[in-house]
């Protein structure tokens, strides 16, 4: 049972991890601007993943493999660009909780529309009744936190 729930413990980290980090950027835009503190995180993020990679040698030796990669993966390093982007942008005026509830509700209902699809290469998981109803009463709860 233990098993089963590391991943979804792993995951409410990235949560976790994901709202303080929109709080640090969001206090640096405040400093040196929305774009250059998206350059600051991923020059941090680049010079920490190639520590990782080529010093503390922690990956599986596969990066000669992104050759083979479908171009579309790529655009995930773009795609992170816009995020910090909009979190930067977003949470200084609504706040770490109502942005970060918009945020996850929209992570939930595209999440619901890629499993259901299998977009990218994703088993297909159908997006049922159940849910349906839990993404709606996601959203009513968003509402309510949202509300001023």
């Amino acid at each position: 049972m233990q098993l089963k729930f590391l991943p979804f413990a792993i995951a409410a980290f990235s949560g976790v991890a994901m709202a303080v980090q929109g709080s640090l950027n969001s206090a640096l835009g405040k400093v040196v601007g929305l774009w250059e503190t998206t350059f600051v995180v991923h020059l941090t993020g680049l010079i920490l993943v190639t520590v990782l990679l080529f010093v503390c040698r922690l990956g599986d030796g596969s990066l000669a493999n992104v050759v083979q990669a479908p171009w579309y993966t790529f655009l995930g390093g773009a795609i992170g660009v816009l995020i910090i982007y909009g979190v930067v942008r977003s949470m200084p005026r609504v706040g770490v909780a109502p942005a970060t509830t918009a945020i996850i509700l929209g992570q939930v209902l595209t999440a619901g529309l890629v499993d259901h699809f299998g977009f990218f290469g994703m088993n297909k998981i159908p997006f049922n009744y159940y849910k349906i109803l839990g993404t709606l009463l996601m959203a009513g709860g968003a509402w309510l936190v949202l509300r001023q």
